[in-house]
């Protein structure tokens, strides 16, 4: 199944799935631990949603041990491109240019380390379509 087949991941699956992108493969335990030191959802709602994920594709699970492990199958790039991709389509009349405008004049505004790549990436884009 390939990423674009995968279900669209939920906000509670992307909370997990951000754990694993950052960490690496994790147990259920090591999973809730991050999300939830503070109480919040047990470690059973934890381990179900992964389950879900598993069934979904959006994780894989390795359970040679006597604790499962999982990882993400999906790339958190894959991911958001994804989200944008439909923003744009939903929000912005299929408009990427609208989108960019409405999100650097809103605040929080961009920093200059930000802005500095956004220059860079549309130099960038430049002198690809200049060689074209």
């Amino acid at each position: 199944m390939s990423s674009n087949s995968k279900p669209r991941p939920t906000e509670a699956e992307i909370d997990i799935l951000r754990v694993l992108w950052d960490r690496g493969a994790c147990t259920v335990r090591e999973v809730h631990a991050q999300l939830h030191a503070d109480g919040g959802a047990g470690y059973t709602t934890v381990l179900k949603l992964l389950q879900i994920m598993h069934a979904k594709g959006l994780v894989v699970r390795d359970d040679a041990q006597r604790a499962h492990v999982y990882r993400a199958a999906v790339t958190r790039q894959r991911t958001q491109k994804r989200f944008l991709s439909e923003m744009v389509t939903r929000l912005f009349n299929g408009s990427p240019s609208q989108l960019v405008l409405h999100a650097l004049g809103e605040a929080p505004r961009a920093s200059k380390a930000e802005l500095k790549q956004i220059r860079e990436l549309l130099d960038r884009i430049d002198a690809r379509d200049k060689s074209q």
